[in-house]
């Protein structure tokens, strides 16, 4: 299932989110600009790796954020864009804008640390912006649970029709789940579950809290 958009519209211009998604762009661009050598070098250098974080792990600190921007295929990129574009416009709306940016990368960090937590002794980078998204992910479900998702399904022919949020998201989270109990995948499944737990718990604990609506500030 494939989210084409959600019927939710910000009551404000989701600056942060456009900036993020132009940012990924561009160093996407920068990746596939330089040689393959240069791009693995950037790629080993920046992305999380988890022996070399827990290594060192205040020196490879860095890798928590600058992995987030990195991305392997036009495909990796475009499907993370997206789902950033449908969900976190909302989510920007609610915290407000440096809320949001805060609350998006340490989604990004705490969700690379939980899957180098279960791959101590991985030496593969892991890059993208997943963990960080699911973290948007997390906080639209407990945020807006009832919003529709338009949803497009693949049954030998395409099919699209809407579903309450707290439905597409959960459906979601469970796959993640399971999916990284089954491993053997590239896919940091286990990221994706850390992203979206902090972010169903950074709203639940009150860790962030949603910002009062423009016509309400002082």
């Amino acid at each position: 299932m494939f989210p084409l958009a959600d019927i939710n519209r910000p009551l404000r211009p989701p600056l942060v989110v456009k900036a993020l998604v132009a940012i990924n762009v561009i160093v996407f661009l920068m990746e596939i600009m330089v040689g393959p050598g240069q791009q693995r070098e950037m790629i080993y250098h920046y992305g999380f790796v988890p022996a070399a974080f827990w290594a060192d792990p205040l020196a490879q600190s860095y890798r928590l954020v600058s992995s987030q921007f990195l991305h392997g295929g036009f495909g990796h990129i475009i499907g993370n864009m997206w789902f950033l574009w449908v969900f976190g416009d909302n989510i920007e709306d609610r915290l407000g804008r440096w809320q949001f940016l805060v609350f998006y990368l340490i989604g990004g960090a705490l969700a690379a640390l939980t899957q180098g937590a279960l791959n101590t002794a991985s030496t593969s980078p892991m890059i993208g912006a997943s963990g960080s998204i699911s973290a948007v992910m997390g906080a639209y479900f407990i945020l807006f649970p009832n919003a529709r998702v338009l949803t497009l399904v693949w049954l030998i022919i395409p099919f699209t029709f809407y579903l309450p949020a707290y439905f597409y998201l959960g459906y979601w989270a469970v796959l993640q789940f399971f999916s990284a109990l089954g491993g053997g995948s590239h896919v940091a499944f286990w990221a994706h579950v850390g992203g979206f737990v902090w972010g169903v718990g950074a709203l639940r604990l009150g860790i962030f809290s949603p910002a009062l609506p423009p016509w309400r500030r002082g």
